[in-house]
């Protein structure tokens, strides 16, 4: 068996380059203060030796990591079986890696994990956090910032008390469930239930009084709690047909639960849309395109928003807005919905 070869060294980029241990240093560590000239010779130096910095030694010099915790605040089953979380991971990843970081994913199975997250978090191994998938009960917001590193939150922070400024990036839930229910009204339907999502998340509460917004106290019959998977989509359509047969349309949280919710009207005979129309939210093209019929829904951006997080925090302090308006800006960003019109209404 061979050696592997020894890697190459600072002090080599310095001897080819011609010049300083400090200024291959600076170079390579993005600092200022070295003229141009001697800039290239150093990169050129780096390429022909394949020279990659030590990242720890580099992380005592800059204090930077170029590492980003994901936390989700969800099991690795629900994490790993809806496409919402790939989405949003998608888009991420993607900014983080143009900008040259790397992405360390954090679960949390249970109440368990919250301590050790947030002791990972202080422990100085990432610049920052970005959140998503937050329940109102969840201790997770006061344990990250007690952490003391920049965060972003993914959602609608409902657990903030307004007295600290909290970064975050959502979707207009609220308008998205309005144009869906009027929709379904505007085809004539006057039964129109929702089935929620886990209405401890700001995302599900939004969506269920954009409902409300529209059908008012007379909804409230028509409203059925559920948990944001297929299969809470099919307890909840069973109960709702049980409760109310007479229903002639459903706008499901999302499209998992959504596409729920079809399978069991094809069980119980009813022909979708003619018998009951259906409106999912995200517009999930593996999901919606896909389900029997396809899917009519609310179309949020998930990869944007994913990307927007990443970029919101990697651009530091000033991270709410730009260059000529950064003490106007709100610390929210909030990208509008689209409907998307299929088969199923």
């Amino acid at each position: 068996m061979t050696e592997a070869a020894p890697r190459p060294t600072l002090e080599a980029v310095a001897a080819l380059a011609g010049v300083s241990r400090a200024t291959v240093s600076r170079v390579v560590n993005g600092g200022n203060g070295v003229r141009e000239p001697l800039v290239e010779r150093v990169r050129r130096a780096v390429e022909e030796l394949g020279y990659v910095p030590n990242q720890a030694a580099r992380s005592l010099v800059t204090k930077r990591h170029d590492a980003v915790a994901v936390v989700i605040a969800e099991p690795e089953t629900r994490v790993f079986a809806d496409p919402f979380f790939a989405l949003q991971l998608r888009g991420i990843s993607k900014e983080l890696t143009a900008h040259d970081n790397q992405l360390v994913l954090l679960l949390t199975e249970g109440r368990d994990d919250h301590t050790r997250v947030a002791r990972y978090l202080a422990g100085g191994h990432v610049d920052g956090a970005l959140v998503f998938s937050l329940h109102l009960d969840d201790p997770l917001p006061g344990l990250i910032q007690g952490a003391g590193i920049p965060t972003v939150f993914g959602g609608r922070p409902g657990w903030s008390d307004g007295t600290r400024d909290v970064v975050y990036v959502d979707s207009d839930n609220r308008q998205g469930a309005r144009e869906a229910v009027r929709h379904l009204a505007g085809l004539g339907r006057t039964r129109i239930a929702h089935l929620t999502g886990p209405l401890d998340q700001t995302s599900a509460a939004d969506r269920l009084q954009g409902f409300r917004d529209v059908m008012g106290d007379a909804g409230t019959p028509l409203v059925v709690e559920s948990d944001f998977t297929p299969g809470g989509g099919e307890r909840a359509m069973r109960e709702l047909l049980d409760r109310r047969p007479d229903v002639d349309a459903v706008f499901a949280a999302n499209d998992l639960m959504a596409s729920g919710a079809l399978r069991v009207l094809r069980e119980r005979g009813r022909r979708v849309p003619e018998d009951v129309a259906v409106v999912g939210f995200d517009d999930m093209l593996p999901v919606a395109e896909q389900t029997d019929p396809p899917l009519t829904t609310v179309r949020q951006d998930i990869e944007e928003m994913g990307r927007i997080m990443a970029r919101l925090l990697l651009r530091g302090p000033d991270r709410r807005a730009g260059d000529d308006a950064r003490d106007e800006a709100p610390s929210g960003v909030v990208l509008p919905t689209t409907l998307v019109r299929r088969a199923s209404a």
